[in-house]
């Protein structure tokens, strides 16, 4: 009777736990009919439905997919019940390549064996659209042969996640391997913040320790805005002129991947992946394993947050991952970026930009529901003749009365802290600055008292200090 409770979808027989998290657990398994040992990830909807994590698992599910590769865990199906979804991947035996890291410092040779496959792997997400985003030992597993293998696909996004400015926008990493831009929040290339990161774990193996670490976050920041960071006397000349081209904190100028491979210090002893024939034909039938996986994973109970069924006019790439959702409007998750970043006492922005107009924007918080929020400012825009444009998490109040420099627009974007907490930042899109703050201060302010928690600046802190221990916010 117990063996047979371990039997999962009458295909794979569970063993030893060999890992979890807040969200999963990882399961030591066998393939009942190849005999073969694989790892089950098994998540709870219900943990992930709360967090409004469902767009990450669609994307991590779509990107595995993508990106079949010798140095990539592999995801080989994706099953589900009524409460559970379950990843069937490769099993890894290895371990983390931190591990190794934690004993100490890599010999060079062993440090340029793992970087070698680590650019190869990045570089082979890249040309299928796929940017990692939290690049570190921790993601990079070792498999019996002590090949690297890159995993972890939870922070990844695809091409088609790029804004109409062809970056990305979404503040993700972990914050010791994460590239300048990255921090700045202005929009970043998915691939020149993955090499930056990739440089990170390169000093990591080599120096055994992080180049840019500090006890302090804000002091830390700085060091990665402006590149600080100082090599041990043993590396050698050729890493240090590598990592330096690597570490550039000016995306523009940072080194590119083939160039990289075409570095003295990294050709040596290096083998270029060969792929064969099976993968390119694997590779023109993924879009419609990919679209069967989600179906598999989602269609059961969560219909009613995500349609599997699509017209032949909408795209694929619109539904997974971080693009616009067709449905109903839902706030912006903030993870601890983004709450770092907003709180009084860790505004970065003056690392990045010189001057800013700090009056055409403010930010407030409130314990109100995201529909109740946008309710208020459908109220006020109706009361003050505006227009009104919902888009995702963003509301547009477009002003129908032109001013002294054109229509007034303002758009309050909506970020979820937790189910029960929003904060709302509120921006100046066009118009003049001194109608924008009249309106604010006469109108806009005292009309959203009802459901305002506080203003930044107030005499109560925007956010509170037990918010950033929130297992939500995990980076």
């Amino acid at each position: 009777m117990e063996k047979k409770a371990n039997i999962l979808m009458q295909r794979y027989e569970l063993g030893r736990i060999l890992g979890h998290g807040t969200f999963a657990k990882v399961y030591h398994a066998r393939n009942l009919k190849t005999g073969e040992t694989v790892a089950i990830k098994v998540i709870d909807k219900e943990k992930v439905l709360k967090v409004g994590l469902i767009d990450q698992i669609k994307r991590e599910i779509s990107v595995m997919r993508l990106v079949r590769y010798p140095n990539v865990v592999q995801l080989f199906e994706v099953m589900a019940s009524k409460s559970k979804i379950y990843f069937a991947m490769e099993y890894v035996k290895g371990g983390e390549l931190f591990n190794k890291v934690a004993r100490g410092k890599l010999k060079e040779d062993a440090a340029r064996k793992y970087f070698q496959q680590l650019i190869g792997a990045v570089d082979f997400c890249h040309s299928r659209g796929v940017y990692h985003r939290d690049l570190k030992p921790e993601n990079l597993l070792l498999d019996e042969n002590g090949n690297l293998k890159v995993s972890d696909f939870g922070l990844s996004a695809l091409g088609e996640s790029c804004r109409n400015d062809g970056l990305l926008h979404t503040t993700c990493g972990t914050p010791a391997y994460v590239a300048p831009e990255v921090i700045n929040k202005k929009g970043y290339d998915g691939a020149k913040a993955d090499i930056w990161s990739c440089g990170v774990v390169l000093f990591v193996l080599l120096a055994g320790f992080l180049p840019f670490q500090d006890s302090n976050l804000m002091e830390m920041y700085r060091k990665i805005t402006k590149g600080e960071f100082r090599c041990p006397n043993w590396f050698s000349p050729e890493v240090r002129k590598l990592l330096s081209k690597i570490l550039d904190p000016n995306p523009h100028t940072r080194i590119t991947i083939a160039k990289i491979k075409e570095n003295p210090w990294f050709k040596k002893g290096y083998r270029p992946v060969e792929q064969s024939k099976p993968q390119e034909k694997e590779d023109r039938i993924t879009v419609d394993m990919i679209a069967m996986d989600v179906h598999n994973a989602f269609s059961q109970d969560a219909a009613d947050l995500y349609s599997t069924s699509s017209s032949s006019s909408s795209s694929f790439s619109e539904k997974i991952g971080e693009g616009k959702s067709e449905y109903s409007m839902k706030p912006t998750y903030m993870n601890a970026f983004d709450i770092i970043s907003m709180s009084q006492g860790f505004d970065l922005s003056r690392l990045f930009e010189k001057e800013k107009n700090r009056n055409s924007e403010s930010r407030f918080t409130s314990t109100k529901t995201a529909s109740a929020i946008v309710s208020k400012f459908e109220e006020i825009a109706e009361n003050e003749r505006f227009k009104v444009k919902k888009m995702d998490s963003l509301v547009k109040l477009q002003g129908k009365k032109e001013g002294r420099k054109g229509h007034l627009s303002i758009n309050a974007e909506i970020f979820e802290v937790t189910p029960s907490f929003h904060m709302v930042e509120v921006k100046k899109a066009s118009g003049d600055t001194l109608e924008y703050n009249e309106f604010c201060n006469q109108e806009l302010k005292p009309s959203l008292k009802d459901i305002v928690w506080a203003w930044q600046g107030g005499e109560q802190p925007p956010l509170q200090p037990n918010l950033l221990n929130n297992e939500a916010f995990r980076v």
